[in-house]
């Protein structure tokens, strides 16, 4: 058992490759078949993250699943003493209870994004190859513990994405696909210098050990960094992450994104490809740099409520489903950089709750407005009305997932808000009454653009839509029974993030509590 535990996370982020060797000899004109292994090959990544998961030690602080291979090795010698120094560059993987969530956030996800996929019709086979290339990169994110791995995975995670919206998106695919490769180019060359840097002072890359020296005063890498170049190195990684997230004013690319892309991909980049932004805004950032971080708190709220407000005033005057929620998606990010403000153990939960939570919401929401156009061809709120006669099913589920998404009690949206406003209100509780006005907005857009959606009078060519086909109340049933579960039972969660959160917000800074 022992033996298999140890290459566990590898199994895991590499399963992908059997269904890309699978699909590669299958002829192109089998579509029935390449779907199903397409869809097929995502499950082994599912039962191997449930399988971590249940295996998961609350209540172990270091990491676990780890993986640790000697890898790369750079020698470099200095002409004038003739002393040479060798860079090393390891493949090690682990997870703590801050990563295992996301892992599984991302297998589940995939699935159903799988799933919604059986609509498609062109290119199966390079579709479903990009798309299992694509959930390895994501999956190599939350796993690596080095940052030379993180940022290949990272890396990973840009082309298919590119192509898959640039090739199976709608009109205006092409332009979404070249914004969301130039953005996140920047914010990726961003990032790699500063890993450069950090890899050069601290000469290792593993991110646990430049964690325990940055944190270490008397370590002697550590005290030849002035507060100002830590300063530089973390507005650095913030802003890679931010731009990813993506915080305004960075946000632009999301919108076109979100509206181009098809459903399946929509699901994936709002449910996961966005949350890689606060998880390395949290694990790199403010892991790295938490006394940087804690001066820069302030900031990071007043980003927050921009966030939050900027994005639920626009949402209220949007005329299409898909711009809705896409600003909503920029409002509730504001919501992890306000839970990453308060720099407490409680708003840090609340922060990575939402990311959870949102995950599965935005995945709900994006893939019941792809079921809308597919009967429809127009998500415009002003051309619809009236779907709930026709399609019941599918308009109970959009008005349950639009409840989570504004925090009705007892789903997941509610708890992950209030952790996060609750350790804001701890620190500034003044910044955290102004972001709490975005509550109350998210309660108006939302409502105001389902009940139109779903209620009142229906245009005579929707009187005969067919509701959700068995294929599509999967997904939906699959993401609402996990916003409940959460709600419901929020230490499914919370017990994973304790101890690790405690490790990311040290005693010895004097931040949190």
């Amino acid at each position: 058992m022992d033996s298999v535990t140890n290459i566990l996370l590898s199994a895991l982020v590499f399963s992908p490759l059997l269904a890309i060797i699978i699909l590669a000899f299958v002829p192109n004109h089998q579509g029935g078949a390449i779907k199903q292994i397409g869809i097929y090959g995502t499950l082994l990544p599912l039962i191997l993250a449930l399988w971590m998961f249940g295996s998961f030690n609350y209540n172990a602080t270091t990491l676990q699943f780890v993986e640790k291979h000697d890898w790369i090795s750079i020698p470099i010698g200095l002409a004038q003493t003739g002393a040479v120094f060798t860079f090393d560059i390891n493949y090690e993987l682990g997870v703590d209870g801050i990563s295992m969530p996301l892992i599984l956030l991302t297998a589940i996800i995939a699935t159903l994004a799988a799933v919604a996929s059986w609509q498609l019709k062109k290119r199966l086979k390079e579709y479903f190859i990009l798309f299992h290339v694509l959930l390895m990169g994501m999956l190599g994110v939350f796993a690596a513990d080095n940052l030379f791995l993180f940022f290949i995975f990272f890396e990973m995670t840009l082309v298919p994405t590119f192509f898959l919206i640039g090739i199976w998106g709608y009109g205006e695919r092409e332009h979404a696909a070249n914004k969301f490769l130039l953005y996140n180019g920047i914010g990726s060359g961003i990032m790699l210098l500063a890993f450069i840097v950090i890899f050069i002072v601290l000469r290792t890359m593993n991110i646990e050990q430049i964690a325990t020296i940055l944190a270490t005063p008397e370590h002697p890498a550590a005290a030849a960094l002035s507060p100002a170049f830590r300063y530089g190195l973390f507005l650095a990684l913030f802003i890679a992450f931010a731009i990813k997230l993506p915080v305004f004013p960075f946000h632009t690319w999301m919108l076109k994104v979100h509206v181009q892309a098809p459903p399946s991909i929509v699901m994936i980049h709002s449910g996961i490809l966005l949350k890689m932004g606060a998880y390395g805004l949290l694990r790199m950032g403010i892991g790295f740099f938490p006394e940087q971080a804690y001066s820069f708190s302030t900031w990071l709220a007043v980003l927050g409520i921009i966030n939050v407000l900027y994005g639920a005033v626009l949402a209220f005057v949007q005329k299409d489903l898909k711009m809705v929620l896409a600003y909503s998606s920029i409002s509730h990010m504001g919501i992890v950089l306000l839970g990453f403000a308060s720099m407490n153990t409680i708003g840090f939960q609340g922060a990575m709750f939402q990311v959870v939570s949102h995950g599965f919401i935005s995945a709900l929401l994006f893939f019941l407005i792809g079921v809308i156009w597919d009967r429809t061809q127009t998500s415009q709120i002003d051309e619809l009305g009236g779907l709930a006669k026709s399609m019941p099913f599918v308009s109970g589920i959009l008005l349950a997932g639009a409840m989570a998404s504004l925090g009705l009690p007892g789903m997941s949206g509610f708890i992950s808000e209030f952790f996060a406003f609750l350790g804001l209100f701890g620190r500034m509780p003044i910044l955290a009454a102004i972001g709490a006005i975005g509550i109350v907005l998210t309660a108006v857009y939302l409502l105001r653009a389902i009940l139109r959606t779903t209620f009142g009078q229906t245009p005579g060519r929707f009187e005969g839509l067919a509701d959700a086909q068995p294929m599509e109340v999967i997904p939906m049933v699959v993401l609402l029974g996990c916003i409940i579960l959460i709600g419901v039972y929020p230490a499914v969660l919370g017990n994973p993030m304790q101890q690790a959160l405690k490790t990311i917000v040290p005693i010895v800074t004097g931040i949190g509590g």
